[in-house]
């Protein structure tokens, strides 16, 4: 059994003529211990999919199960990283991490929390900054603070929406690494969501684009057949490299094109009539100044 799957699923905001579809017939089969990236433009519906799969959003139509069961909420089963962080600012570094443990196991001793709040730290090069609060620190960060929030709380599976795309070079590829080796130790199943194709391919198993929107779905999978540990470096001088990376970005290119023809519009423009039959411009502009004075 596939430890998550969705089985036509549709999402859409708004009432009659207000109302976009976002996404339509969704289908996705995950394994347990697989790490999978979808890739697609911003606005195509990515952070709606995740949001779903979280327990954040209900479909409005098909199912989404987690291991066989359907998803009616949030779980502690599924772990979240947020693009936008969302951490307590009056709470340092092992206060909010220590919040998800204490929430996650209540049961458990007050020295128990503290040492597994300390091994997520730890596990995110962040000891030294224990004691300081977002405010103090920099954007990568407060993305690893959120990175070992969700670890913290042992979840079967992480879902990653774009946590590093507002990172600068150097940051988002330290972060990449830690992120990787973290699964690779423990193969918790991941699901990152990405507009970056070269991240989808240094980091996945498979990558799957998501359509345009609206009515966004997603299209045909690409395995990367590339041996682990991938290096980036390296990886400019790899073919099967080169020959994923070209199909998977002249995939997204043709979608592109092909939703800018269908958008392509030739407008007639209505007839415009003067206000004022018989009067020049210029004479209505002076008559207009008289009234002034």
């Amino acid at each position: 059994m596939a430890l998550l799957e969705l089985h036509n699923v549709s999402k859409g905001f708004g009432e009659g003529k207000y109302r976009t579809e976002v996404l339509k017939n969704i289908n996705l089969s995950m394994e347990e211990g697989e790490f999978l990236a979808i890739v697609g433009f911003t606005g195509s519906g990515k952070t709606t999919l995740i949001k779903m799969i979280s327990g954040l959003l209900s479909p409005d139509e098909g199912e989404i199960l987690f291991r066989g069961n359907p998803v009616t909420g949030t779980s502690h089963e599924r772990g979240v990283v947020f693009q936008n962080y969302s951490l307590l600012p009056w709470f340092t570094v092992y206060e909010n991490v220590a919040l998800a443990v204490n929430e996650r196991y209540p049961d458990w001793t007050k020295e128990t929390k503290d040492i597994h709040t300390r091994k997520y730290i730890e596990m995110v090069n962040l000891t030294p900054a224990l004691n300081k609060r977002p405010a103090e620190l920099s954007g990568g960060m407060r993305q690893r603070v959120s990175v070992a929030r969700a670890l913290a709380m042992n979840p079967e599976m992480l879902l990653m929406d774009e946590p590093l795309s507002a990172l600068d070079a150097l940051t988002r590829g330290t972060l990449q690494q830690e992120i990787i080796n973290i699964w690779t130790k423990d193969k918790r199943t991941a699901l990152l969501i990405t507009n970056d194709v070269d991240e989808g391919i240094l980091m996945a198993d498979r990558i799957i684009p998501l359509t345009t929107g609206p009515n966004a779905t997603l299209g045909p999978e690409f395995r990367i057949d590339i041996e682990r540990p991938r290096d980036k470096t390296e990886l400019n001088d790899n073919e099967e490299y080169k020959k994923t990376r070209n199909d998977i970005i002249e995939y997204l290119m043709d979608m592109g094109a092909e939703v800018k023809t269908k958008k392509t519009t030739n407008y007639r423009l209505p007839e415009l009539k003067p206000i004022m039959p018989g009067k020049t411009f210029r004479k209505r502009k002076e008559e207009d100044k008289l009234k002034y004075f």
